[in-house]
């Protein structure tokens, strides 16, 4: 556990960066401030811990016990997703142990996305790796198969790939979310040497990443909605959600829909039936 009290300290140091004063109800001191955000004896003030305590933790030299970590929580105005993963880096939370064994796709999620023609979807694993995926799901971003097996995952594929950035209608909104929901992810393994490597080789190749990566910022993948302008079926605004398989909570489902009727759902049929039309062409009848 003590691999990650530096990574908690600097998350801590994080958070209280971004807030005034006057947002958490202290008065603005007179005097200049070397550094944005709050003084530490500030955040100490506002949880009730001494001054020395909460530096001995936002160095790393302490362990945090629960009840410290909530009244943080409260303190830095924390919300759920950034309280889940404070708590996740001091091991206070209810994660089941790490697994390093190869991922394969649930065969009931595999049933699921050959069912589903219609709908775009893919399954991602630990990492956020892409671990499974249905023909329409490869049409609207990319041909999964045919990325190399240690480089399919999604976060990667967002700054490696070129055409990601066009795809995307505000693809910086989405990379930077994606950044935080690694980071997320980072904190169930924070000894993955998978992930380390990953997150070393973006941070060397992209200095949106590097920026990114060091600002500390959680999610969860949950739900929302992206455009796209898609090359094909045009511009697609779609709802995505994330479902969580029950007999591997590693494992999560997202998929991507649009209201029947709407553009955007006339545009997946059209993407749908170009996407069959080139797998037909791949693979003709015999």
């Amino acid at each position: 556990m003590s691999s990650n009290r530096s990574e908690l300290g600097a998350f801590l140091k994080a958070r209280r960066a971004e807030l005034s004063p006057r947002a958490v109800g202290l008065p603005d001191s007179a005097g200049p401030r070397r550094v944005a955000g709050l003084r530490r004896e500030e955040v100490a003030q506002l949880a009730a811990i001494s001054t020395d305590y909460y530096t001995r933790l936002e160095q790393g030299r302490l362990p945090a016990s629960a009840p410290v970590l909530e009244v943080l929580a409260k303190a830095l105005h924390l919300d759920e997703d950034q309280r889940r993963y404070l708590f996740g880096l001091a091991g206070k939370d209810t994660a089941k142990p790490r697994r390093r064994t190869l991922q394969k796709v649930q065969p009931q999620l595999r049933r699921v996305l050959d069912d589903l023609t219609s709908t775009p979807a893919v399954v991602m694993g630990r990492r956020m790796d892409v671990i499974a995926w249905n023909p329409l799901a490869a049409a609207m971003i990319t041909d999964f198969g045919a990325v190399p097996e240690k480089h399919r995952n999604y976060v990667r594929i967002l700054f490696t790939d070129p055409r990601m950035r066009t795809l995307y209608a505000d693809w910086k909104s989405v990379a930077r979310t994606a950044v935080a929901q690694l980071r997320m992810e980072a904190a169930k393994y924070p000894d993955d040497p998978r992930l380390t490597a990953l997150v070393g080789e973006l941070c060397v190749q992209d200095a949106d990443f590097r920026t990114w990566w060091a600002a500390h910022h959680v999610a969860a993948l949950s739900v929302g909605t992206k455009v796209l302008n898609h090359p094909v079926a045009g511009k697609l605004s779609l709802d995505w959600d994330t479902l969580t398989a029950t007999t591997d909570p590693d494992q999560q489902l997202v998929v991507w829909t649009a209201e029947v009727g709407s553009p955007t759902h006339d545009g997946l049929r059209i993407l749908a039936s170009w996407a069959a039309d080139r797998q037909h062409e791949t693979n003709p009848a015999p």
